[in-house]
């Protein structure tokens, strides 16, 4: 069984930068291709941020291009995400996913995505 848990999550202005973690568990990382989703209350889940096991290829959101960056660790086992010049339309609740081998084409689709982890609330503030 494949776990995920967040941290890093917190309050910021808008300007600001934060970090968020996501350790993996249950099965080897290079195995899998991660993500990041966020949500907003009333709003579709929105996939943000991507990356594949095994070329390290990244996807990124229109809305957070040259902002985020997503990257992955095997020692603990961890995928992480940079997020910088945080704007207010970035507060959501941001979760990592993950699916057994490589990342699909395309848009980062949620329903790609088998496990998930419970989510961090990430607020930036005008």
């Amino acid at each position: 069984q494949v776990q995920l848990v967040e941290s890093g999550g917190g309050s910021v202005q808008a300007g600001g930068s934060l970090r968020l973690s996501c350790e993996v568990s249950g099965y080897p990382l290079p195995k899998y291709c991660l993500a990041w989703f966020r949500q907003t209350p009333g709003k579709e889940r929105e996939g943000v941020a991507r990356i594949d096991p095994d070329t390290d290829e990244t996807t990124y959101a229109d809305s957070v291009k040259g902002r985020f960056t997503i990257s992955r660790d095997n020692a603990p086992d961890t995928v992480s995400l940079r997020m910088s010049s945080l704007k207010p339309e970035d507060t959501a609740v941001y979760s990592c996913a993950a699916h057994a081998g490589y990342c699909h084409r395309g848009q980062i689709e949620e329903s790609d995505f088998r496990y998930w982890g419970q989510g961090t609330q990430v607020t930036v503030s005008s």
